[in-house]
């Protein structure tokens, strides 16, 4: 089966970058993301490419490229869904917030309302690709829902998980470490994935294209995941005690990383990992540990969650006792407010956190991130609903100016590694601040002698 024609529901961080760079390397598809968000599209669409609502190295560039030619942004769902030969479901699974599972489980309604709306709409054969994180076994479920409509169309569900890092997301796409593909051993189940291995054979290397059944791909998303957030969850930990001797977690990374059986991603020390994937991928696992009746297994994964929340709280406890007990009416800057660098992505994001317990001690927050806009702060503290929205907004601020943010603060806290933040004029920020001018370098960015020789009092994770 040769693919003509590709639908992508949900045009998010995931479905919008993945179906730029397919409709690029392939110009014989058509490919359509669909969203029932307006605003979303026609931010898609805007003419101006800086203008799209994700944030990427390169991704605006490659949307300008092919949209209009063989890549097309619509809210036209059924049309998009009639039209395709293969349909990724690329919409939010995020950790339930109610019922049974609260705080853990994956909420599937939106995975649900997907297929039974691809249902309802087919009139012809289709590849359902799974794109989204989920548990283990939704492709049972997703299937279970297609092939009972009574229309007489037969539904082949894949799964493809994406292994994106934001801001190297473009880079990750263009040329991938693996291509994972999942799906049933029957003749149709291995037609589908052949089908769906001829389009990323456009551009990836076949030997680089791993093929599976769909319970191994699902299970591999959130195993990669929970053992990347592990290292950082490790150390993280270490970087504790290095402050209490006379270590310093970054020559002990170097040490450790230099190991071949290591390595050295993903050993930066930090005030904690935030994003979509981490901390929802190892609270599934953990879930479904616990329905199996594995609770040792449970326990080890949970524990790299309690280890990124203490290393937040940590955090934001430092900088209250550093000031003298006391943050009360007192100007806190914070410099980045992304859960990393190179992305707009605010999800999960450190800075979330420690904005919120550093306003439960009535500081003014001062905030300058170059992606994030201030709207989208208010939105992730007003998330929290620890206090009401227009609370929030009397304790921070937002400024389109770092050394704006930064005037008569208190305090500097670095919550983000944008490279941007290692080349501005220090002076002139200690200059403008109140003395002693403290910096808390949450991301282990800045130049500590350089700092120090400037006049702040500096502290760094980790030493």
């Amino acid at each position: 089966m040769k693919i003509t024609k590709i639908c992508c529901i949900g045009a998010g961080y995931v479905g919008g970058p993945t179906m730029a760079v397919i409709a690029e390397k392939c110009p014989h598809i058509k490919v359509t993301v669909v969203d029932l968000n307006e605003k979303r599209i026609a931010a898609w669409n805007d003419v101006n490419v800086d203008n799209i609502p994700v944030y990427e190295p390169g991704l605006g560039e490659i949307v300008g490229k092919a949209r209009g030619k063989n890549l097309f942004f619509s809210t036209e769902v059924d049309k998009a869904i009639d039209e395709a030969e293969l349909i990724f479901i690329s919409v939010n699974t995020p950790t339930k917030t109610y019922g049974t599972g609260k705080g853990m489980a994956a909420d599937l309604k939106y995975i649900e309302l997907c297929a039974r709306q691809i249902a309802r709409v087919s009139k012809t054969d289709k590849i359902i690709v799974e794109k989204s994180t989920l548990p283990v076994r939704t492709a049972e479920a997703i299937k279970s829902i297609l092939d009972n409509t009574g229309n007489g169309v037969q539904f082949q569900i894949l799964s493809n998980p994406e292994f994106l890092a934001e801001g190297t997301a473009v880079e990750d796409l263009l040329s991938p470490d693996r291509v994972l593909i999942g799906g049933e051993t029957s003749p149709e189940g291995q037609k589908a994935i052949e089908a769906l291995v001829d389009v990323y054979a456009n551009w990836v290397p076949r030997e680089r294209i791993l093929k599976t059944n769909v319970w191994s791909s699902e299970l591999s998303k959130l195993t990669a995941n929970a053992f990347l957030a592990q290292r950082v969850s490790s150390i993280n930990a270490i970087s504790e005690l290095c402050e209490k001797t006379e270590a310093d977690v970054n020559e002990v990374a170097k040490a450790i990383g230099m190991d071949s059986r290591i390595g050295s991603k993903f050993l930066k020390a930090s005030v904690g990992f935030g994003g979509s994937c981490f901390q929802k991928d190892i609270l599934n696992l953990v879930y479904i540990s616990k329905a199996f009746g594995l609770n040792e297994v449970a326990d080890y994964w949970e524990q790299v969650i309690i280890m990124n929340d203490h290393q937040k709280r940590r955090f934001s406890r430092n900088i209250v006792q550093t000031l003298y007990n006391t943050v009360s009416g007192k100007k806190i800057t914070f410099l980045g407010w992304a859960f990393k660098k190179d992305t707009n992505d605010t999800r999960e994001s450190a800075a979330i956190y420690v904005a919120d317990d550093l306003i439960n001690e009535q500081a003014n927050i001062g905030l300058f991130d170059p992606k994030v806009p201030f709207q989208q702060v208010l939105s992730d503290l007003d998330y929290l609903e620890t206090r009401s929205s227009e609370e929030n907004q009397k304790y921070i601020n937002s400024f389109e100016n770092p050394y704006e943010a930064c005037k008569d603060a208190h305090a500097v806290a670095i919550l983000t590694e944008w490279d941007e933040f290692k080349d501005y004029d220090w002076q002139k920020i200690y200059d403008n601040m109140l003395k002693p001018a403290f910096i808390f370098d949450g991301r282990n960015i800045l130049d500590a002698a350089k700092m120090k020789e400037i006049g702040f009092v500096y502290q760094a994770i980790g030493s």
